[in-house]
């Protein structure tokens, strides 16, 4: 299999290479990578080490990305490289997105080439293909492909990103996706630099861009005790959203489970995902969900408007839906969403 040639750099001085991909624009002397592991400077030409290389796929409900108002009760073919361009010390999926740093450079994955995953998704009745687990935009020139051959065929693109993406790589994949769940970890630039190894500006840019381009956009944030938990940051988090992206910005707000790095650190209680909600609920959200705490009565969807319970959810399973056409079947309000 032979290496790609990357989207989105240029060559410096001295066969020194600047990646143009994500907000780190790595500039990369030659036979180095840049931050995400997976792309490499060869004679001054950038190249993916990931195009076409899976690392994991499965069929998921839609509502495990998490997405709740993208085709609701339909599967979603997810998929994954290796690599990731943050360093989260709270990484879920560590052993994979952490691989190229954590094992000296190390990338794994089965041949798997865009037409064959559209073909795959087709024939296991999914609606969308969600690029997820990792870090969608280190294999961008991979998913890009996959999104415009699943474009054509009527199936659903869907990053579950941080939203480090440059506005260039976005321009160039906005056409092709029709939602993103995005990751604002946190509102602080301290969570993000000490946390993530990233800054938080770039994430917001992306939303704005995102809300701008027409991408339908869900956003999550990890709650975890003592690092971003404070009220007063949930609130201009909150604040954020409403103002910048809109009132109809689904928010989920997820328990954290210690893990990776961050061991030491205590589960979310659900005391402050039900604060946490309240206080998205407060600044004028119409959906706010608390995430990995099964059997809140966060985990369903309301109409704004009148209150009624509208998709009754335990976990990832939806047990109903009474959504008509998309709208409130007792007053009438337009829920928003696609598909629904």
């Amino acid at each position: 299999m032979e290496m790609k040639k990357a989207l989105l750099f240029e060559t410096l001085k001295e066969n020194t290479v600047k990646c143009n991909l994500c907000n780190h624009r790595c500039v990369i002397k030659e036979d180095k990578r840049g931050i995400c592991g997976v792309r490499e400077n060869l004679r001054g030409t950038l190249y993916t080490l990931v195009y076409g290389r899976l690392i994991a796929q499965n069929v998921d409900p839609i509502e495990k990305k998490p997405m709740f108002h993208l085709l609701p009760g339909s599967l979603s073919f997810s998929v994954a490289t290796v690599g990731c361009n943050f360093k989260c010390r709270f990484c879920q999926n560590a052993d994979i997105a952490q691989m190229p740093s954590d094992r000296k450079g190390m990338i794994m994955g089965e041949y798997f080439p865009p037409e064959t995953m559209v073909r795959e998704a087709e024939k296991r009745n999914c609606k969308s293909i969600a690029y997820t687990y990792t870090e969608p935009t280190i294999y961008f020139e991979y998913a890009l492909e996959a999104a415009k051959l699943a474009h054509e065929k009527g199936i659903k693109n869907v990053f579950v990103t941080n939203g480090y993406m440059t506005p260039e790589a976005l321009d160039m994949v906005a056409p092709y996706l029709d939602a993103a769940n995005v990751d604002l970890k946190a509102f602080t630039d301290d969570f993000y630099k000490k946390q993530c190894g990233a800054k938080l500006e770039p994430v917001k840019e992306t939303l704005r861009g995102m809300r701008e381009k027409g991408v339908f956009v869900e956003i999550t944030t990890l709650i975890i005790p003592g690092l971003n938990d404070d009220r007063e940051e949930l609130q201009a988090l909150a604040g954020f959203i409403v103002e910048e992206l809109g009132p109809e910005t689904p928010w989920h707000i997820s328990r954290f489970h210690p893990t990776y790095k961050l061991t030491d650190t205590p589960s979310t209680p659900v005391a402050t995902l039900t604060m946490a909600r309240d206080i998205g609920i407060g600044a004028g959200l119409r959906y706010v969900y608390t995430g990995n705490a099964p059997g809140e009565k966060g985990e369903s969807t309301f109409c704004y408007s009148c209150q009624a319970s509208l998709i009754e959810r335990w976990g990832f399973t939806i047990r109903d839906n009474r959504l008509e056409d998309g709208k409130c079947p007792d007053c009438g309000a337009v829920i928003d969403g696609v598909g629904l």
